[in-house]
């Protein structure tokens, strides 16, 4: 256990750009909400001393609210300042790009090598993210593109998670629940559980919400050949992958996602289960490839995550990886980035 601190000192800390969030940890705890992501952050009771006026300046200032982007934000700058030649690079996406300092996530693997401007939030669906105002300057990515054009190397995003097996926001349903059909009593027929109809629908939906995005920065004089870096995520494996699986999030149910659904379903076993996501997740990389190998699609990079956390221990829940789980996503995201920027120099 660490050492208890005042509230300043825990303030103090959130504003130090040198203090990592594995630093920080010890005196924060993620507080669930409503839904599996709809969680916030607030000073750990046992390692944070809080008068009752503090927890009155807690409480109106909702510290925990955008704790990751204010945390980022800050370290941006003063990297900004500090290495000046850093590469920068502005990342858009839901919780594989910002997971509130639990976890350290796609994003946290790659600042050692990148100063990166990051929009991501935990839960966010492509539609969210790309739907909305034809106005372009509605859109938070494109405007912070513009703020950054003059130095920006990469656009990263990250889509299509919660679209699939992540949480409708306004029902907490599982995603996954209306692409399945019920058990039909063979363990062996993958297809017979997976309904296509809708699973189609979906993939189309998501790649016009990807057009989009890339039409969208595309459209932005000086991002016309902006690498843009996009991903599939992994193999994500339902809960319980056996009577041995350990997990047990503090911030969502152990099925939050995938579990629960098959379960309604009646699709218990594990195996089939298993081989029903890669079928999901395969469909999502298909369409992926296919749009970065369009016409004209040249600076489009896509990242294959596939297979880079094959055993449980390296998820920490049923979509998210543990933070030695997603250190294998940053090295596969590393040597795109290193790829595309040694291509834009030479």
């Amino acid at each position: 256990m660490a050492d208890q601190i005042t509230y300043d000192d825990f303030l103090r800390l959130l504003r130090d750009d040198d203090v990592s969030d594995t630093d920080l940890r010890p005196y924060v705890e993620l507080v669930p909400g409503d839904g599996g992501l709809d969680f916030n952050v607030r000073p750990n009771p046992k390692t944070v001393a809080m008068t009752a006026a503090d927890q009155e300046l807690e409480s109106a200032m909702k510290i925990g609210n955008g704790l990751a982007r204010f945390r980022r934000r800050g370290k941006f700058f003063s990297v900004l300042e500090r290495e000046p030649d850093k590469p920068v690079i502005v990342s858009e996406g839901d919780s594989w790009f910002q997971f509130p300092i639990l976890i350290d996530e796609t994003i946290d693997h790659l600042l050692p090598d990148f100063n990166v401007w990051s929009l991501g939030a935990a839960g966010a669906t492509l539609k969210e993210m790309t739907t909305g105002s034809p106005q372009k300057g509605k859109f938070e990515f494109i405007t912070e593109l513009r703020r950054h054009r003059a130095r920006v190397k990469a656009f990263l995003f990250s889509g299509a998670g919660n679209d699939i097996i992540g949480e409708d926001p306004a029902t907490k349903e599982p995603m996954l629940l209306g692409l399945l059909n019920d058990f039909n009593g063979n363990v062996t027929d993958v297809s017979g559980h997976i309904n296509f109809s809708v699973l189609n629908d979906r993939i189309s939906e998501l790649r016009l919400g990807y057009s989009r995005m890339i039409g969208l920065v595309r459209s932005e004089p000086g991002l016309e050949r902006l690498p843009v870096i996009i991903h599939g995520y992994d193999y994500a494996i339902p809960y319980p992958a056996s009577a041995s699986d350990k997990r047990n999030p503090i911030y969502a149910g152990n099925d939050q996602w995938l579990g629960r659904a098959f379960a309604k379903r009646e699709i218990n076993d594990a195996e089939l289960r298993r081989k029903i996501i890669a079928v999901f997740i395969d469909r999502l990389y298909n369409m992926l490839f296919a749009l970065s190998d369009e016409q004209g699609q040249n600076d489009v990079h896509v990242v294959d995550c596939r297979g880079s956390m094959p055993n449980v221990d390296d998820w920490n829940d049923e979509i998210h990886g543990t933070s030695k789980g997603f250190e294998e996503v940053g090295k596969r995201f590393n040597a795109v980035l290193d790829g595309v920027l040694i291509e834009a120099t030479s």
